[in-house]
């Protein structure tokens, strides 16, 4: 979302898919606004493997940028725009039960891979799906903050991506939309490739066409529509109303990833 316009057609479109029937959950993440503040306290940035390397200060600052900031933002938005929409983090509710993401690496002089330990970053291990049931039952509009809560009680900052997949798979969902900045997944001329099953994902990985960061998208995408969701959207969130061109035109836009031959 790189301007305000972009913002509220964005609400819009997810009021308007409230309205005729639907049932929308927006997760979403805030990389950019996290750096953002993090350069403004002087708290370093470390990446391993695209992963931020989060300490104790780095997850306080995450809470509060993805839970406060962002989070009330597009709350704020879609009330805005006639809808009804509650703000929600992973630790509301014991929606997110998250364990610490193991990171592992080898380079070709090790026996064995290196365990390096990235902090407080996490990945899903259930959702409570009572929980978000309930919201949708009182026709609100849940808008979920990717953050985990572990047995111990610790905090963990979890991919967004992630989190909208195992979210879209515990709901059945019928379609899993994950909102990008490109125009989806290109074939080596440049092309969007579209009607792709798991089997030709993996095709296009080996042979190098998908690679670097779409790779998690597409990997998050794949485990959705094996457990059960009945497609998957890489769209470009920069094209105004791209989630309404991609729900009610024939040929839609983006990536759409199914298991249906």
């Amino acid at each position: 979302m790189v301007d305000d316009a972009l913002k509220h057609d964005f609400a819009r479109d997810i009021v308007l898919m409230k309205l005729v029937g639907m049932n929308p959950i927006v997760v979403h993440g805030g990389g950019p606004q996290i750096g953002e503040m993090l350069a403004r306290l002087n708290i370093e940035s470390q990446f391993v493997d695209g992963m931020r390397v989060t300490d104790t200060d780095t997850m306080d600052v995450v809470s509060m940028v993805l839970g406060g900031l962002v989070n009330k933002e597009i709350v704020s938005l879609i009330n805005q725009h006639g809808g009804l929409a509650l703000g929600v983090t992973g630790k509301d509710g014991k929606l997110i039960n998250a364990r610490k993401l193991e990171v592992k690496q080898q380079s070709p002089d090790m026996l064995t891979p290196e365990i390096i330990d990235i902090g407080h970053v996490g990945e899903v291990e259930t959702i409570n799906r009572d929980f978000l049931q309930a919201i949708q039952q009182s026709n609100v509009i849940p808008v979920i903050a990717p953050i985990g809560v572990g047995s111990d009680g610790a905090t963990y900052n979890i991919n967004a991506d992630l989190v909208a997949g195992k979210v879209a798979s515990v709901m059945n969902a019928e379609k899993l939309m994950l909102l990008t900045n490109v125009s989806g997944v290109k074939d080596k001329d440049g092309h969007v490739l579209t009607g792709l099953t798991a089997g030709k994902i993996q095709e296009l990985i080996d042979d190098g066409t998908i690679y670097g960061g779409m790779l998690p998208k597409i990997r998050c995408a794949c485990d959705a529509v094996n457990e059960g969701v009945a497609s998957a959207h890489i769209i470009d969130g920069t094209v105004p109303h791209a989630v309404l061109l991609e729900i009610f035109t024939d040929s839609g836009v983006g990536t759409l990833i199914s298991n249906r031959a």
